[in-house]
């Protein structure tokens, strides 16, 4: 019942944000000068928490516009309603909706979905990973300078926290290529289904990788913090990987 709301929720929101694109309204500065939020973030979230209070009154929500609510039940759901929302403001049809649901402190499932691609990819604890259905696993790939990498920037990187620049500049050289598609969640879910490798990422909130964290590793994949450590959605920074090249990836990382 629950992970069945999660994907209709997330489809329903994709399904508005691609009817909404063009028709933003109101932009408004967060915590910095390129990171912002419009009314369609806004409209999105409120789609979300309203169908999940709905059906699921008790349950804690912690939503990247909104904040948290609290709840009395042992679930929690963390909800992106637009991840990519740079992209989404300038039109580019890279974005999507991502719900992850915990459990007790335990990520249990995830929903991506993104409306341009029509791609939703799911995973349940124990059940797989799948898109559209599905089942999906991660890359076979056992070489860095064979594999292809993905990444993002966090919003204050001109403070370079966390030598996210030097970080880059490391996996230039010992990597195929990077990609930097400006969501997290779609940079997860693409590392699940093995269009890439690996990823990693400074500063990232718990709503940016909640359900992608459950579905790489559904699909066979590894997540970590910098340091090999194992790691919740509230574990800011992040490595995912197919698992053959983790290692590599925390020996490059370890360089800064």
């Amino acid at each position: 019942m629950i992970f069945s709301l999660a994907i209709e929720i997330a489809k329903q929101a994709g399904i508005f944000l691609k009817a909404n694109i063009g028709n933003i309204t109101t932009i408004e500065q967060k915590s910095s000068e390129i990171n912002l939020v419009t009314d369609i973030d806004k409209r999105s979230e409120a789609m979300i928490i309203g169908a999940i209070k709905k059906q699921f009154p008790t349950h804690d929500i912690v939503a990247e516009e909104s904040g948290r609510s609290a709840g009395t039940s042992d679930y929690r759901w963390i909800i992106d309603p637009l991840d990519g929302t740079t992209n989404y403001m300038h039109g580019l049809p890279m974005f999507c909706v991502s719900i992850g649901i915990e459990h007790k402190g335990e990520i249990i499932a995830g929903v991506i979905y993104d409306p341009m691609h029509d791609e939703l990819f799911t995973a349940e604890k124990g059940s797989g990973a799948f898109l559209n259905g599905k089942r999906i696993q991660v890359s076979a790939e056992d070489r860095l300078i064979r594999s292809l990498l993905i990444t993002g920037f966090p919003y204050d990187v001109k403070n370079n926290p966390f030598n996210a620049i030097e970080h880059f500049n490391n996996f230039v050289i010992e990597a195929q290529a990077i990609r930097r598609l400006g969501s997290a969640a779609i940079d997860l879910a693409y590392v699940a289904c093995g269009r890439a490798e690996g990823f990693w990422e400074v500063q990232l909130h718990p709503w940016d990788i909640a359900a992608g964290v459950i579905i790489i590793r559904e699909a066979g994949g590894t997540v970590t913090n910098f340091e090999g450590k194992p790691m919740n959605a509230y574990t800011p920074n992040i490595v995912a990987s197919n698992g053959k090249i983790h290692d590599e990836i925390l020996r490059v990382l370890s360089k800064c």
